[in-house]
């Protein structure tokens, strides 16, 4: 584990070279427990993995280099003047090419896009298999076998398999609920000699009813799966409504129901058998393996933080590629719940679901160490920034000590000269694990002290690493190395792989970090030198040190924690499977003993809390102060009716509602010339049932939602409509050959939906075409009943059948357009800046109440038996999950922004994605707070009496920052300028700072306070410290979108 002379390309700053030392420098010894083994030993820590070298040179693909060799292999160079041989270089490029199709070919996704072709395939045979096709009658449409198998494309798990079959069951339940229902009532309403009324009913409340609510479920649900099944049970409702003729002519028609019903279940069985025989994935393989990924990924971004931290630099923790990072936890985790929603259902069907209880509880579990390690980058973040802060002002000649330029004065000796001095020490091989040996001595920096105020900021950081970087290393080293055992065996069955010396060692490990923590921080804070009277900078700066090394220390324990538990889950899981063949049981399908537990509470593995379902409004961000303020306003007062109505009509105004009754109205008026007689055949000549499917697939919540799939909708029907009139020329209608080219032409459809990403452009070009050229085959075997004769009928048109499915979906999408923009239009431009400046308020009002304020309130207690938490209290995790949930939909929102056209110009969609993020960033330090608090709810004397003590200022800095998201948010909701500077949040954090660092060095009630105490007060210090950075950085995008109030405005 010796060290590496570092390259001398670094981060490009002077005051960073001037600052480390010339040899890469080792890190000190120190105790440490060996989880393989529970062994304590001695030795140095490191958290870098070796550099693989490349011993073998460039390779054959590599360009040409230095170490290149000049010769080629026959040992002959080009003579000058003369040309190579193209012939050598196209063999070459061939082989590449084979090479790397083979090497695609055989990759996870070229089987999944040859899995989908294959099922294609198979569906196909439902049209041009003469007794396969017969058993679906003579009517027309046999292509939707086809049509199904591109929507539940065998690209997935078995769980998700099952899954896809349950929502196509549901599917065409709710179609055939419409269409008996339907005729019902157009049979019942000619009887009575009102076959038009019949009509009228059936057009507004079964087509414009039944659609909407199709679009409603779409848009409240979703799920991919979900918009398929939406899509498939619009086709067979559109189908049987406007185009089979049964309502029309007031009659039952089992016929086509029967038809659609054969259709679907041969696309799932083809679709099935693809999926489940040729190269099957399980999604409780795909779980385990994603486990695997992430416990790795958690132990790479342990070690690189926890160097990072140490070392006063960010090399190390941009070492492990991002990973710990939110916006990487975030999608290793929506991975995570993908493959378990899908692993669920393989579960439910082998009967082992007490295993699929306990991987919930472990994924939960690996998300709680996310977090954590969300925790540690951020004190990690915050010191880095100290210590740039501090390099920066050092390196400016004729500095004050009291700068008014800088945002916080600092000493010209800085925090980052301090840590240069420990890891110089580190490099000659010291040992620095003592309590009383510093960098500096004494004398020398009293010195400092007189000529330099800032010197006990420096002090103050070089004796926390001194004193707890031993332990800390220690600690991280055993985590790391029991993180880097996965808990899952690569292989077949990928087995849990459980070390019985774990435990035993991290709890050695644990009580060997309290130990020496303890030890190191009473020392620490009971130094002389650290105890004196210090100016108020200073005394900040001490403490916001002191809080980002407390904090992490603090952290890094509830991680070692954490860990603990999800090694006892990884025993609970292995010991369940182990016991799998007695114990496999389908309790499940016992639905009535699940709603039972459910009322009764005991369905709630983790506690309560955990798994609350979010309310079905779009934004209940407000309720909690403006309910309350309605409502006290309208005691004594009597309330108008219109009021009332307004009242009653809230659920009216939701904007899923709005967009299924404008779904509804749009489908009836496109249906309804289906209905008349004299617009029935103009209704059928130009196909409008695919107009009105294609406008139920283009409609969607927003303008610009509508028009990006409009476009890929338009796109994808003519580059169908052409590969059919192309496949037709080319087979001349042979079955043999039009089902090669139509598997040739799935394999590129496929490649789109599945490796590039474009599901609607792949499938809008797949369907066209069988609405095309198998549509046509159909006709030209004579199965069709003769009503196609506009079309060719036995000797199909194929262009006039190809034109007829454009102009139809041509003619839908503009509808859908229409609709869109005309009837109640959901602007997505508007809907970002108002959900963001609801957001913010929200964000706003929650901090105003002070997170740490209910920890000392009287009725706290009393408020939480009755389960609705004291007026004071910070937020629950319901709330929590709101405005993570919010924020994700401004952020879609803000994807179909950009395809918005208006005169004033395009979306500022960079800005608007730097804001989000940056709120994202808050929602985190937000999360942080409230799972501090929640982790002890109860605060101990000490905590009580400090918080008692720093009421005051801490009342003032939330006022500050509850002000900075008001006039952000005024400011977006009115796109108006800013008015000039903000007051600043780090004079207030500072008073706070200053506050506690006075409690600690003068009061007497601080003997009493342990340093375990001051960590709810760190974590605020550390939060309060990011959306301090974060609303500046927000102010800056918002200051360039709108600019700043001043008298030329």
């Amino acid at each position: 584990m010796e060290g590496r002379t570092p390259s001398t390309t670094g981060r490009g700053a002077s005051a960073s070279a001037n600052i480390r030392p010339p040899q890469r420098r080792k890190i000190s010894a120190a105790d440490l427990i060996l989880p393989q083994t529970g062994e304590r030993v001695y030795r140095t820590v490191t958290f870098r993995d070796p550099l693989d070298g490349n011993a073998s040179g460039a390779s054959e693909d590599e360009d040409p280099s230095d170490e290149t060799p000049l010769l080629r292999p026959n040992g002959t160079a080009h003579r000058a003047g003369q040309k190579p041989s193209r012939l050598p270089k196209l063999r070459q490029r061939v082989r590449k090419t084979i090479r790397r199709s083979w090497t695609f070919a055989t990759s996870t996704t070229g089987r999944d896009i040859v899995k989908c072709s294959l099922a294609y395939l198979l569906g196909s045979m439902a049209t041009f298999v003469a007794p396969i096709s017969g058993l679906l009658g003579t009517q027309d449409g046999k292509h939707v076998v086809a049509t199904v198998t591109v929507y539940f494309h065998a690209a997935r798990s078995q769980g998700s398999m099952y899954e896809a079959t349950i929502l196509a069951s549901f599917a065409f339940l709710y179609a055939a609920f419409i269409s008996f229902s339907s005729m019902g009532v157009s049979v019942a309403f000619a009887n009575l000699d009102l076959r038009s009324v019949g009509h009228a009913v059936v057009l507004v409340v079964f087509c414009g009813g039944g659609l909407g609510f199709v679009g409603w479920l779409k848009q409240s649900m979703g799920s991919p799966l979900v918009n398929v099944a939406c899509s498939l049970t619009s086709l067979a409702i559109i189908t049987v409504l406007t185009k089979e003729g049964a309502i029309q002519t007031a009659r039952f028609s089992f016929e086509k129901i029967s038809q659609v019903l054969k259709m679907i279940i041969m696309g799932i069985i083809a679709t099935a058998f693809v999926c489940l025989v040729l190269s099957p994935v399980s999604a409780r393989q795909k779980l385990r393996e994603s486990m695997n990924a992430t416990v790795d990924s958690l132990g790479e971004a342990l070690g690189s933080i926890t160097g990072s931290f140490l070392r006063g630099s960010e090399d190390d923790s941009h070492d492990a590629a991002q990973k710990g990072t939110p916006g990487y936890d975030k999608a290793v985790f929506s991975t995570l719940t993908n493959h378990l929603r899908e692993a669920a259902y393989e579960h439910y069907v082998v009967g082992t679901e007490n295993i699929l209880h306990i991987e919930r509880k472990l994924v939960k579990c690996l998300q709680r160490l996310a977090q954590d390690v969300g925790g540690l980058r951020s004190a990690a973040d915050t010191q880095i920034h100290l210590l740039g802060e501090s390099s920066e002002i050092s390196l400016q000649p004729g500095a004050a000590l009291f700068s008014p330029d800088t945002p916080r004065s600092r000493s010209v000796t800085s925090l980052a000269d301090a840590g240069a001095q420990v890891l110089l020490m580190q490099a000659k091989g010291k040992r620095i694990d003592a309590p009383g040996e510093f960098p500096f001595d004494e004398g020398s920096l009293r010195d400092r002290s007189a000529t330099t105020s800032l010197a006990s900021s420096a002090e103050v950081f070089t004796s926390f690493i001194s004193r707890l970087g031993p332990s800390m290393k220690s600690l991280a080293y055993t985590l790391r190395e029991i993180l880097d055992e996965l808990p899952f065996r690569p292989g077949t069955d990928y087995d849990v792989a459980i070390n019985r010396h774990f435990k035993d060692s991290l709890k050695d490990a644990v009580d060997l970090y309290r130990t020496s923590r303890s030890q190191a921080l009473d020392l620490l804070y009971r130094d002389s030198e650290l105890s004196k009277i210090r100016p108020f900078q200073v005394a900040a700066d001490f403490e916001e040190v002191a809080a980002s090394c407390g904090y992490f220390s603090f952290t890094l324990l509830d991680f070692a924690e954490e860990v603990r538990v999800y090694l006892e889950i990884l025993e609970e899981l292995g010991e369940e499977v182990r016991m799998q063949p007695q114990r496999r049981s389908w309790k499940w399908l016992m639905f009535w003993r699940r709603r039972r537990s459910l009322e009764s509470g005991g369905d709630d593995e983790n506690g309560a809390g955990h798994g609350i379902a979010i309310g079905s409004e779009e934004a209940p961000l407000l309720a909690r102060q403006s309910g309350d303020a309605v409502e006290s306003e309208a005691k004594g007062v009597k309330e108008t009716i219109g009021h009332s109505i307004w009242r009653v009509s809230r659920v009216l105004r939701r904007d899923d509602i709005t967009f299924a009754v404008k779904v509804g109205v749009g489908a009836a008026l496109y249906a309804l010339p289906s209905f008349i007689d004299a617009t029935r055949p103009l209704y059928s000549h130009w196909r409008g049932e695919w107009g009105l499917l294609s406008y139920m697939l283009v409609c969607s919540m927003t303008i610009g939602a509508s028009n990006t799939t409009s476009l890929a909708r338009f796109l994808g029907t003519c580059v169908g409509a052409v590969c059919a009139v192309v496949g037709w020329a080319i087979s001349q209608g042979n079955a043999i050959a039009l089902a090669f080219f139509g598997w040739v032409m799935s394999l590129f459809c496929f490649y789109i939906i599945i490796a590039k990403g474009k599901g609607p452009m792949g499938r809008f070009v797949l369907l066209t075409y069988n609405l095309s050229a198998l549509y046509a085959y159909s006709l030209s075997v004579k199965d069709e009943d003769g009503e196609d004769e506009d079309e060719g009928g036995w000797n199909p048109h194929l262009v006039f059948i190809a034109s007829h499915r454009v102009v139809a979906v041509t003619t839908g999408c503009l509808w859908g357009l229409i609709v869109t923009r005309l009837i109640w239009p959901i602007s997505a431009r508007q809907k970002v800046k108002d959900g963001l400046s609801l957001l913010w308020l929200r964000m706003g009002l929650l901090w105003k109440r002070d997170p740490l304020s209910a920890l000392i309130s009287k009725d706290k207690d009393k408020d939480r038996d009755k389960g609705k938490g004291s007026s004071n209290a910070y937020m629950d995790l319901q709330e929590e999950l709101e405005l993570q949930r919010y924020l994700t939909q401004l952020d879609d929102l803000r994807g179909s922004a950009g395809s918005e056209y208006e005169l004033k110009g395009p979306f500022p969609d960079q800005p608007f994605l730097r804001v989000l993020r940056g709120t994202s960033r808050m929602l985190d330090a937000f999360h942080a707070m409230n799972m501090v608090i929640m982790k002890d709810p109860k605060a101990s004397e000490g905590e009580a009496e400090i918080l008692r003590y720093t009421v005051t200022e801490r009342a003032q800095l939330c006022a500050r920052i509850s002000h900075h998201f008001q006039v952000l948010a005024s400011s977006v909701k009115m796109e108006y300028p800013l008015t000039g500077q903000l007051p600043s949040i780090e004079h207030t954090r500072d008073r706070f700072l200053m506050k506690i660092f006075n409690y600690r060095k003068g009061s007497q009630r601080a003997r009493d306070t342990t340093e375990a105490d001051y960590s709810l007060l760190y974590a605020f210090a550390l939060v309060t410290g990011q959306l301090a950075v974060e609303l500046n950085k927000a102010a800056r995008e918002v200051e360039q979108l709108y600019g700043v109030l001043n008298e030329d405005l």
